[in-house]
């Protein structure tokens, strides 16, 4: 690659980015005296151009910003809004919930529902609510290590859990863990926490197991925040195995697989966790999580009397089990993420995978593009990583600049921290055509003389 023409080009497209948005530049300009970075919250500076496009509305699978630009959404909150943005029966049920109380410190029917809707789609019978996929796998790591008296936790190398402290850990280029680069300010090194193999390493997972010091085992069912990687045939059978063998849960989590349909890449697959957290979806964009557990280790941690689960023992929090997050939850899986709306997003990222290797192979470029149910990746190497480490070596951020920028130049949106596309119930097939569109265009960009 012609690197100096792609400084070239990225050049061009931050001069169009700046012409057409200034005034999401001002209010960006505004914002930094009183936001850290200029954002309330750090990682919206990782958009492309400079600054974020500042956001007025969304509405389906459209998002519409300060200058009156309107793009097709194909990041959705990275998932949050994975039922597309403010789906109307959620909406409706979110606003007649405020109006009748959003807060209470006492369970609904709503909640029931919700926790027998999570029974039915991931096969796990008993369920709390929390307010995110990363305190929903904090409460679970807690139990799992209270009901086995393990400390340790064990993770894939590049995993995605939140911000999980115990998760920021990866396999060092000598082979030995080490915390991940970039942890900010870890309460203890994670190494004295975790331990961590390479995702599809049945070996490596066989030799950390036997030590006896793991109480579960915390995984995505494929890895989805650094490229999507696939487990390889028999590497889940093969880790509920050991696990078992063990004495080690199995903790999934389904946060980003949940594309995988409405019972996640766990019903889709039929794999057997212990424990199962999830979050972000569920409520339509509303904040929440959840963490189910099978009948055997809801017994055990009820046996644990001097664990106290109700005040001071780190699990819960005063919001948590909201009525209004419950609403949102039942709302969205009863009338928005239903089996035949997956089916259709599926469809979409079907057309949508087709239509980016259809652009690969005609460009004879040595990417690939991998997909998980209703969502899809392209990576910068010839073939699928079987690895969370191999991933992290093709990351290629000046090219992935470029291929944002000028998707966003021209009014499509994919997840800024690296290519996922992700479809809703409102994303429409022109939507897909005018990715693959645009895709071809800045690939063949690349290539000009």
């Amino acid at each position: 690659m012609d690197r100096d023409r792609l400084d070239s080009l990225i050049k061009a497209e931050r001069e169009r980015f700046a012409a057409e948005h200034p005034r999401s530049r001002a209010l960006f300009e505004e914002a930094r005296r009183n936001l850290l970075d200029g954002v309330p919250m750090s990682w919206m500076s990782r958009w492309p151009g400079g600054h974020p496009i500042v956001a007025t509305e969304a509405s389906g699978a459209r998002i519409t910003d300060v200058d009156g630009i309107t793009y097709v959404d194909l990041c959705l909150g990275d998932t949050g809004a994975m039922a597309g943005h403010a789906p109307p029966p959620t909406a409706a049920a979110v606003s007649d919930r405020y109006a009748r109380g959003a807060t209470l410190m006492l369970p609904t029917e709503d909640s029931t529902w919700a926790a027998g809707e999570l029974a039915k789609r991931f096969g796990l019978p008993k369920w709390q609510l929390t307010l995110s996929a990363t305190d929903a796998n904090r409460f679970a790591i807690r139990m799992a290590r209270q009901v086995t008296g393990r400390r340790r936790v064990l993770v894939f190398s590049y995993c995605y859990h939140g911000t999980v402290d115990e998760s920021f850990i990866v396999v060092g280029p000598d082979g030995r863990p080490v915390s991940r680069d970039g942890n900010v300010g870890p309460p203890v090194d994670p190494t004295e926490t975790s331990s961590v193999v390479e995702f599809n390493d049945i070996e490596g997972l066989e030799r950390a197991l036997k030590e006896d010091q793991i109480a579960c085992v915390l995984t995505e069912p494929a890895l989805t925040n650094i490229g999507i990687v696939l487990p390889a045939p028999g590497f889940h059978d093969a880790m509920r195995d050991l696990t078992r063998e063990t004495g080690t849960l199995l903790l999934i989590d389904e946060t980003h697989t949940f594309s995988a349909g409405p019972g996640g890449y766990t019903a889709a697959h039929g794999l057997e966790p212990d424990m199962l957290t999830i979050g972000k979806a569920i409520a339509g964009g509303v904040p929440a999580g959840a963490f189910g557990m099978s009948n055997e280790v809801a017994e055990r941690v009820a046996g644990q009397f001097e664990a106290d689960y109700e005040d001071t023992g780190g699990v819960g929090g005063t919001l948590a089990g909201n009525a209004l997050t419950a609403a949102a939850i039942r709302a969205t899986l009863d009338e928005v993420l239903t089996p035949a709306a997956f089916e259709r997003m599926i469809a979409l990222a079907d057309r949508y995978t087709e239509g980016v290797q259809r652009v690969i192979d005609e460009q004879e470029l040595p990417w690939h593009v991998v997909q998980l149910g209703a969502r899809a990746e392209y990576g910068f190497l010839p073939e699928q990583p079987p690895s969370g480490g191999l991933a992290a070596q093709s990351s290629d951020p000046q090219l992935e600049e470029y291929l944002h920028l000028f998707l966003l130049n021209r009014g499509v949106l994919i997840t800024p921290f690296h290519n996922m596309a992700l479809m809703s119930p409102a994303t429409q097939e022109a939507d897909v055509d005018r990715h693959t569109e645009l895709f071809a265009e800045a690939c063949e960009g690349l290539a000009a003389d």
